[in-house]
């Protein structure tokens, strides 16, 4: 059985153990990343796609007097601020609408969003502000008739593509990544102390990983891997389940989405523009973690419903896909299972038998909870890291600035690169949205035949599916049409259509470079 020695195993390649590995690396440590799965297969692909404090979660601070919340979302604020500079090609601000019909309700929007645009402090990306009726009905033309509303801005990101660039980023600067490499069993020494991670991946193949400090980061899964470390652990996990729907019908044409400020049973809804297609979501529902990326018929009639309240010259609408992914919520003290209500934070665990576990949290803070279990990785190795060195996503240039300043220089640079076709600029934009400096370097090492565009809904292009299996890490159809290109989370009979395409492609690589890992991007 071969074996690998290192200063941290993180097990679990979603966001939160994506980010670990990144900052990791960042600062000096040699990291391994073990993935039973792809990367962002769980929950981290499967988000409502919003970098955001939470709405919700400020109003809920302040009608309970709860500070915890009121942190949350000043960190969540903090954050959204960073992704989008350090990302500016994957992620970009969008407004969102609160309908109002009484004045009482603006002055209300308007005072609770003033508050949320204060907490953002110099990371603010702009102010809310009051729309009339007719400025509403001109964004959302197909709304049911309001007085008008209150505009606020947050981010909208593509989560599966961020999760992959910063695990590959982590990986170009030495970290070892493995997909579809579960871990079976963890090693003691004879203290007791966890000082080992044996594998096994598709194949049957089993590795001994031993490193200094592993870290659990599996999200809805932390459970699992506790109480193989220690049976006697208790759970900390409540699994939530989101459900969302995709819609033909694009309900937010000016690109301004709306935020449903109470249902029946008390939440939110989004309803946001998504590849020229509408996002719904999302439901909140108590489940089981096997029951977690399962949407059932009753959360998508539930979300129908509401969209034929609001956009009711619609009705019906047709769904172009669906899915759902599970929160990783902590849970709470005593027998309230609310998941509404429970707070969106993140603890770092350390059991005595030295796994330290990362759980809870949001997408959005994913970077925080990063650092917070590099202080526990610290105090168990009792050494203090050092500064962490500059290392831009893969696609970013140092700076915001310098990123957007070459993605117009390689836009032009594109335009002649790509195939004429009416689709060009629509290619151009997804090729950058996707890859971001690392657009025109992919395009230009392919054959003219292999960058034609492959679909309507997401121009896609066979070279792109090339790379997708040669440089990351991509082993299935889903890997591909889900997760590296979203055409399966938008449009999934488009994705069944290229099926066929994308397996001859895998097959093609996988009798020539049989183990995907061991390409680097």
């Amino acid at each position: 059985m071969a074996e690998r020695r290192f200063d941290l195993l993180v097990i679990g390649a979603g966001a939160s153990g994506a980010s670990l590995a990144y900052e990791a690396v960042r600062r000096g440590l040699s990291v391994a990343v073990l993935e039973a799965s792809d990367i962002a297969s769980g929950t981290s692909s499967r988000s409502t796609k919003l970098l955001h404090g939470g709405v919700r979660y400020l109003e809920l601070a302040f009608k309970t007097l709860d500070l915890a919340q009121l942190n949350l979302v000043r960190e969540a604020l903090l954050e959204r601020g960073h992704w989008l500079r350090q990302a500016p090609f994957l992620a970009h601000r969008l407004e969102l609408a609160l309908p109002t019909n009484h004045r009482f309700a603006q002055a209300y929007y308007r005072i609770g969003l003033g508050m949320y645009d204060a907490l953002s402090g110099r990371q603010g990306i702009g102010s809310s502000r009051q729309l009339n009726k007719q400025q509403l009905q001109q964004a959302l033309p197909l709304l049911k008739p309001c007085q008008g509303a209150v505009a606020y801005s947050d981010g909208q990101f593509n989560d599966a593509r961020l999760n992959l660039l910063l695990a590959l980023t982590a990986e170009s600067a030495g970290a070892v990544l493995r997909c579809g490499c579960r871990v079976m069993e963890l090693e003691k020494d004879a203290g007791g102390r966890i000082q080992a991670a044996v594998s096994e991946d598709n194949t049957g193949t089993r590795e001994r990983w031993s490193a200094s400090t592993i870290v659990n980061a599996t999200g809805i899964g932390a459970d699992a891997i506790r109480q193989m470390a220690d049976p006697d652990a208790e759970p900390r996990m409540l699994t939530s389940r989101g459900t969302h729907l995709v819609l033909r019908e694009q309900l937010c044409p000016a690109d301004l989405g709306l935020l449903v400020p109470a249902t029946d049973d008390g939440r939110v809804l989004f309803m946001l523009p998504f590849f020229g297609h509408t996002l719904v979501g999302t439901t909140d529902q108590p489940c089981e973690q096997a029951a977690a990326t399962l949407p059932s018929a009753d959360e998508e009639t539930y979300l129908l419903d509401y969209v034929s309240r609001w956009f009711p010259s619609t009705s019906p609408v047709s769904v172009t896909s669906r899915w759902a992914g599970g929160r990783p919520l902590l849970r709470p003290a005593g027998d309230e299972l609310d998941s509404s209500r429970v707070v969106r934070e993140h603890d770092v665990e350390t059991l005595p038998c030295g796994l330290i576990s990362l759980m809870g949290g949001k997408w959005t803070t994913c970077r925080p909870m990063a650092l917070d279990t590099l202080q526990a990785v610290e105090r168990q190795s009792s050494r203090t890291f050092p500064q962490p060195q500059q290392l831009p996503l893969l696609g970013a240039a140092g700076s915001i600035d310098a990123t957007r300043s070459a993605l117009e220089t390689q836009r032009v640079q594109l335009q002649t690169l790509l195939p004429d076709t009416r689709q060009q600029d629509d290619q151009i934009a997804h090729l950058q949205a996707d890859h971001g400096l690392l657009a025109a370097p992919l395009i230009e090492a392919a054959k003219p035949a292999m960058r034609e565009p492959l679909s309507s809904v997401i121009p896609i292009c066979e070279a792109e599916i090339h790379h997708a299996v040669q440089r990351e890490h991509a082993r299935s159809c889903e890997d591909v049409l889900a997760r590296r290109f979203r055409l399966a989370m938008v449009d999934n009979a488009e994705a069944q259509r290229l099926t066929g395409m994308v397996q001859g492609v895998l097959d093609q690589v996988a009798s020539t470079s049989p183990i995907n890992h061991q390409l680097k991007p």
